[in-house]
């Protein structure tokens, strides 16, 4: 597909997707859920992507559904919406079963499915002009794109459910104060930033990355005893690597280690 609403760079290990539709804040249409999953799995696929960041063209994020294209199709609302919603869906699942760090770097408003976008990333990047609102009850909408996975784990569920009852918009240090985001910066140094961090993990131990990520996903409903046992296969798994080799070499000759991210 010829990407016309995402833009899809690669550099240095690192996939670059921008959400690119900046004179409607970066809603989302049809046609970019479809791209937003064709690029997702591409960097799912390619090995030699080690880190991906998720952020959007011109001042904003997300702002969610295109709420004007809703209108217009008030009469199949509730098929485009199934419609979309696989797509979009089918993102946010690749997003958190990827076996390497995916950063969102939210430039601006986050709000709807824009918000459940960015919490779906593992870790959250946002410049001081960021704000983050759910915005869903304002147009008698129920959450989705997993806002209510992601939402509560991240800032409980009396925090989830005021955002979701009262539409409250957090600042960009409020939603760090909460725990939406990992870090806030000025806008000035926002894309130095967000580079440096997706430059630093894209030189780290990309499986073990990924399989710790994949750890603290099966915690969320495993035993004390079982969640050990997963820890115990996937060091094991881990210690048959190059980069394990590496890393242990490197500690005992005192030096900085050079992982290629591979087995």
């Amino acid at each position: 597909m010829k990407h016309k609403e995402v833009i899809f760079e690669v550099k240095d290990r690192v996939a670059t997707i921008t959400i690119n539709r900046p004179d409607r804040y970066n809603a989302l249409t049809m046609r970019m859920v479809e791209e937003l999953l064709e690029v997702v799995v591409a960097c799912d696929e390619d090995r030699g992507i080690r880190t991906v960041v998720l952020t959007g063209a011109g001042q904003a994020f997300c702002a969610g559904g295109d709420v004007r294209e809703f209108v217009e199709r008030a009469e199949t609302l509730s098929l485009h919406l199934k419609r979309l919603l696989i797509f979009f869906h089918g993102t946010i699942s690749c997003i958190a079963r990827m076996s390497k760090p995916v950063i969102a770097g939210v430039n601006g408003v986050a709000a709807g499915a824009g918000m459940s976008l960015a919490m779906a990333c593992d870790l959250a990047v946002a410049a001081e002009s960021a704000r983050f609102t759910m915005a869903y009850s304002k147009i008698g909408a129920t959450p989705d794109g997993s806002s209510t996975y992601f939402l509560p784990r991240l800032v409980g569920q009396r925090r989830a459910l005021e955002l979701t009852y009262t539409n409250r918009v957090l600042t960009a240090d409020e939603a760090a104060a909460w725990g939406l985001v990992n870090r806030v910066v000025p806008d000035a140094e926002f894309a130095a930033s967000v580079n440096a961090l997706a430059t630093e993990l894209a030189a780290g131990p990309t499986l073990a990355l990924g399989r710790a990520k994949r750890l603290f996903f099966m915690s969320e409903h495993e035993s004390l005893e079982t969640q050990m046992e997963n820890e115990t296969q996937l060091i094991a798994l881990s210690s048959k690597t190059a980069d394990f080799r590496e890393g242990i070499k490197a500690f005992a000759e005192k030096r900085r280690p050079i992982f290629s991210g591979h087995e």
